[in-house]
């Protein structure tokens, strides 16, 4: 995205709805622009008071008043935007909205591009990049923990911690490429085994860094849990007990749910994206078996499976069905035996009882139908996400897919300069390695910027920010 910086920009800060809307004014006119628009309540022009303060008065086209408003003043560079900067608190009205914008255009403002604002907070050095693209994140949060990763961000932890490994990065380079200014004379300012220490240690807080994406991308677009079982367990109706509304259609006729459902439902401040899958059992209709085909599929990506039995069957049915199903490493699986109001207590803690002896992994128990016993589900699901780091504040945790690929490339980078340090590569070679890891994290921060990468992330957000 390309600005001209020497434009003044508005726009309409505030979405929709509510009794209060907020226009922002940016740029070199601004102020004088406010001076034409406002009329303080005491007389005063804009242009005469400090930043940092509020005024009260109306806005008027000529003598007609539009509207009672509030006016904030900002001044450069102790701004949003680094720029001299207004903003305008007036009714939500979408004609006064509309009359302020007109009149602010008539005398010398243009309308802000999205983004736009906080483009010219990069660029005026306010932010670095990262901060910036989670601006965006914090308005897009939905829950709790998706808030507490774009809020870190944005107050510059994540920075500090690329900052700190650049720094070293930057060091190390400067000490390889020293030794080309005195090639001829075969001398090493960087020693060999202290170089391969600082790039493992770089390299395995990069690794961190990468493994933490699975986590942080689970909490900002919802943590995958696939409902799975055999037809007519009732996965459908625990779908429906759990978001506490009738999503999903239920009947007694076996494979009926033939397509995904999906919706989402927040546990403790995490987002758990449930996903009801077909029945798993053999079949000629064609339409089921692409449902089934799909269930394995969804399996295969979600992070947590449900598998769903009646509590009637046998615990061997159970077992075997349990051993059917393909895991990762990393998967959780917890095992739900619905319909437990079939069966009395005993028989349902012998069964409970057998199955653990069995099945390394939560067995819970309940009745869909009757939205009995959903309290241990949900505990148990809370607990298969392991969330450590979102509760150490201190910790960095990546979910934005630009910087989860930057960081890949740097890994690649940083296992050649390893793998050239173990051959005894000469210091030019290696210093090229490094400078491409210095690159592809200067991409996270904005060291590195082109105008694709730039608007392809300032596109993404709403007008006035």
């Amino acid at each position: 995205m390309t600005s001209e910086r020497n434009d003044t920009i508005a726009a309409v800060a505030t979405g929709t709805g509510g009794a209060v809307a907020l226009i922002r004014i940016s740029g070199e006119r601004a102020v004088p622009i406010g001076d034409v628009l406002f009329r303080n309540i005491q007389g005063k022009p804009l242009s005469t008071q400090k930043g940092y303060t509020i005024h009260y008065g109306t806005i008027r086209d000529g003598e007609t008043v539009i509207d009672e408003v509030l006016v904030s003043l900002f001044r450069a560079p102790h701004s949003y935007t680094g720029e001299d900067m207004i903003e305008i608190s007036c009714h939500a009205s979408d004609y006064i909205l509309r009359r302020v914008m007109e009149l602010a255009i008539r005398h010398g403002a243009r309308t802000a591009r999205p983004g736009e604002f906080t483009l010219r907070a990069f660029l005026a050095g306010k932010m670095d990049l990262s901060q910036a693209e989670a601006v965006a994140d914090v308005i897009a949060s939905d829950n709790r923990a998706a808030h507490d990763l774009a809020f870190r961000q944005m107050r510059g932890g994540y920075s500090d911690e690329f900052g700190q490994l650049r720094e070293k990065l930057v060091h190390l380079v400067s000490l390889l490429e020293l030794e080309l200014d005195f090639g001829e004379e075969d001398v090493e300012f960087a020693d060999r085994e202290q170089l391969l220490e600082i790039l493992t240690a770089v390299e395995r807080k990069i690794t961190r860094l990468i493994s933490s994406f699975a986590l942080g991308n689970s909490v900002k677009n919802g943590i995958p849990v696939a409902i799975a079982g055999a037809p007519n367990v009732g996965k459908s109706t625990l779908l429906n007990a759990l978001l506490k509304e009738d999503r999903a259609l239920v009947s007694d006729i076996a494979g009926t749910t033939r397509d995904v459902i999906e919706e989402t439902l927040n546990i403790d401040g995490l987002p758990f994206r449930f996903i009801d899958t077909a029945g798993i059992r053999e079949t000629d209709d064609p339409l089921e078996s692409m449902g089934i085909e799909r269930t394995y599929d969804r399996i295969g990506k979600a992070a947590v499976v449900l598998l769903v039995a009646d509590a009637r069957d046998d615990a061997e049915e159970i077992s075997a069905l349990y051993a059917g199903i393909p895991l990762r490493a990393e998967q959780r699986l917890i095992i739900v035996l619905n319909k437990c109001d079939r069966l009395d207590a005993q028989e349902l803690a012998s069964k409970q009882a057998t199955l653990r002896e069995r099945i390394s992994v939560p067995v819970e128990w309940l009745s869909a139908k009757f939205e009995t016993h959903l309290d241990g589900l949900l505990r148990s699901l809370r607990e298969s996400v392991r969330t450590d780091d979102l509760d150490n504040a201190g910790a960095t945790v990546v979910f934005n897919a630009r910087h989860h690929e930057a960081l890949l490339h740097a890994s690649e980078s940083l296992a050649r300069a390893r793998q050239g340090i173990e051959e005894g590569l000469p210091g030019d070679l290696l210093s090229q390695d490094i400078r491409e890891v210095l690159h592809h994290l200067g991409t996270i921060t904005g060291e590195i910027t082109t105008n694709d990468i730039l608007g392809s992330i300032f596109s993404r957000f709403c007008v006035g920010k």
